[in-house]
């Protein structure tokens, strides 16, 4: 099971900037777990704090004890290392952010408005629904323009990531068509998950850069990992 756990880390990896983008400032979730939010990082000039960190990490915790159920225990939550993944993800998205912003990478009004209206949980009999959606973001406590400031900074990120994704080339994998015994539907398979991998290790490359560029500073301290 663990083996299983580990394959798919990666896909769990690219949902969780979902879950984080969509949870983070919206106060659903457990009680904080510190009676006065710090600051637990620094990216340039913008801060995560400890309010930040650990909703988001509630949210993911759930999302793994929904998929694993009774499975999903403290012992798999240390071999997952999800403390640290989780502040981690949270400042690579934040680097993600400004690297948009500096490269002057945007999102439109009409293109935040065809997304909102999109969401399914905005829709009533398989069409948008203004009062469904006022009365979900009023029973969030969050005004439109809030909920509007979240969504265009997740489809700045998503667009941010494509552009780096085009950078990732088509891998070579001819060779591997042997060992498919000609199934065209497998090798098609191996080929779109080698290029998702180079896509991963794209992104990867270019975080890791941008940390080069921009000042990181972190306190562990004050969620205790």
């Amino acid at each position: 099971m663990l083996q299983a756990m580990r394959k798919h880390a990666k896909y769990f990896y690219v949902l969780f900037f979902i879950v984080i983008l969509t949870f983070i400032f919206w106060g659903v979730g457990t009680v904080d777990k510190t009676e006065k939010s710090e600051i637990v990082a620094e990216v340039g000039k913008y801060k995560i704090t400890t309010d930040d960190y650990w909703k988001t990490y509630d949210n993911i915790s759930r999302f793994y004890k929904e998929v694993y159920k009774d499975k999903f225990d403290e012992e798999m939550e240390k071999k997952l290392n999800l403390k640290e993944n989780v502040l981690n993800m949270l400042i690579n998205e934040r680097l993600l952010l400004i690297a948009a912003k500096e490269a002057d990478i945007s999102v439109g009004d009409e293109e935040l408005q065809d997304s909102i209206m999109q969401e399914q949980a905005f829709m009533k009999d398989g069409v948008f629904n203004k009062d469904v959606y006022l009365n979900r973001l009023r029973l969030i406590r969050m005004t439109p323009e809030a909920y509007e400031n979240i969504k265009r900074q997740e489809l700045t990120s998503q667009k941010m990531r494509r552009l780096i994704e085009l950078s990732a080339d088509v891998p070579d994998i001819e060779p591997e068509m042997e060992k498919t015994g000609g199934n065209e539907q497998l090798f098609s398979m191996l080929t779109q998950r080698a290029l998702e991998d180079k896509k991963d290790k794209v992104v990867k490359s270019y975080i890791d850069g941008l940390k080069k560029q921009i000042k990181v500073k972190i306190n562990k301290q004050v969620i205790s990992l």
